[in-house]
């Protein structure tokens, strides 16, 4: 296992390269997201200490990825090639483990294309909170937004509206 630090701001993956490499997060903050045609971020994913975050559908078709992957602070990761040919036997200890943290990503990206079709931007804003506790101190406000498909503004009201009712 070998681990890399890299600094915030750094990107890990650009958008239109083959995917190769997962990246385990040990301490720090990595994000996946796009840019579409008109040049606005739309971020996908944020994979915080102890996730495993990559571009599952670009690697499971071996197609170019969409995602960028970004860190939004110090990050030491490591970097894992899953070989899903080797999971047709008894998978070891450490496949069990990166097995068991990529179907819980795959359970939180369910979640969310469901929360995104049919919750509203507070329920949406609820939902982030209970599924990444404590990031609303570590990212942007902008970057909350984008996650959650809102302008800035919108999440602004949100905060204050949420802060009254509490």
């Amino acid at each position: 296992m070998s681990l890399k630090t890299v600094k915030k701001g750094t990107i890990l993956q650009m958008s239109g390269e083959l995917p190769t490499l997962f990246f385990k997060v040990v301490k720090g903050l990595l994000r996946s997201y796009t840019i579409d045609e008109k040049g606005k971020e739309h971020i996908f994913a944020f994979g915080p200490e102890g996730w495993i975050i990559g571009d599952v559908n670009a690697f499971m078709k071996n197609n170019k990825t969409e995602l960028f992957i970004q860190a939004i602070e110090d990050t030491i990761y490591e970097t894992r090639f899953i070989d899903l040919d080797a999971l047709h036997g008894v998978p070891s200890k450490d496949q069990a483990i990166e097995i068991k943290l990529l179907m819980n990503r795959v359970a939180v990206l369910q979640r969310r294309v469901i929360m995104l079709i049919s919750n509203t931007a507070l329920e949406r804003y609820e939902h982030f909170i209970d599924t990444y506790p404590g990031l609303i101190h570590r990212v942007p406000q902008r970057m909350i937004a984008s996650y959650l498909g809102i302008t800035p503004e919108a999440l602004s009201k949100i905060r204050s509206q949420k802060a009254r009712k509490s």
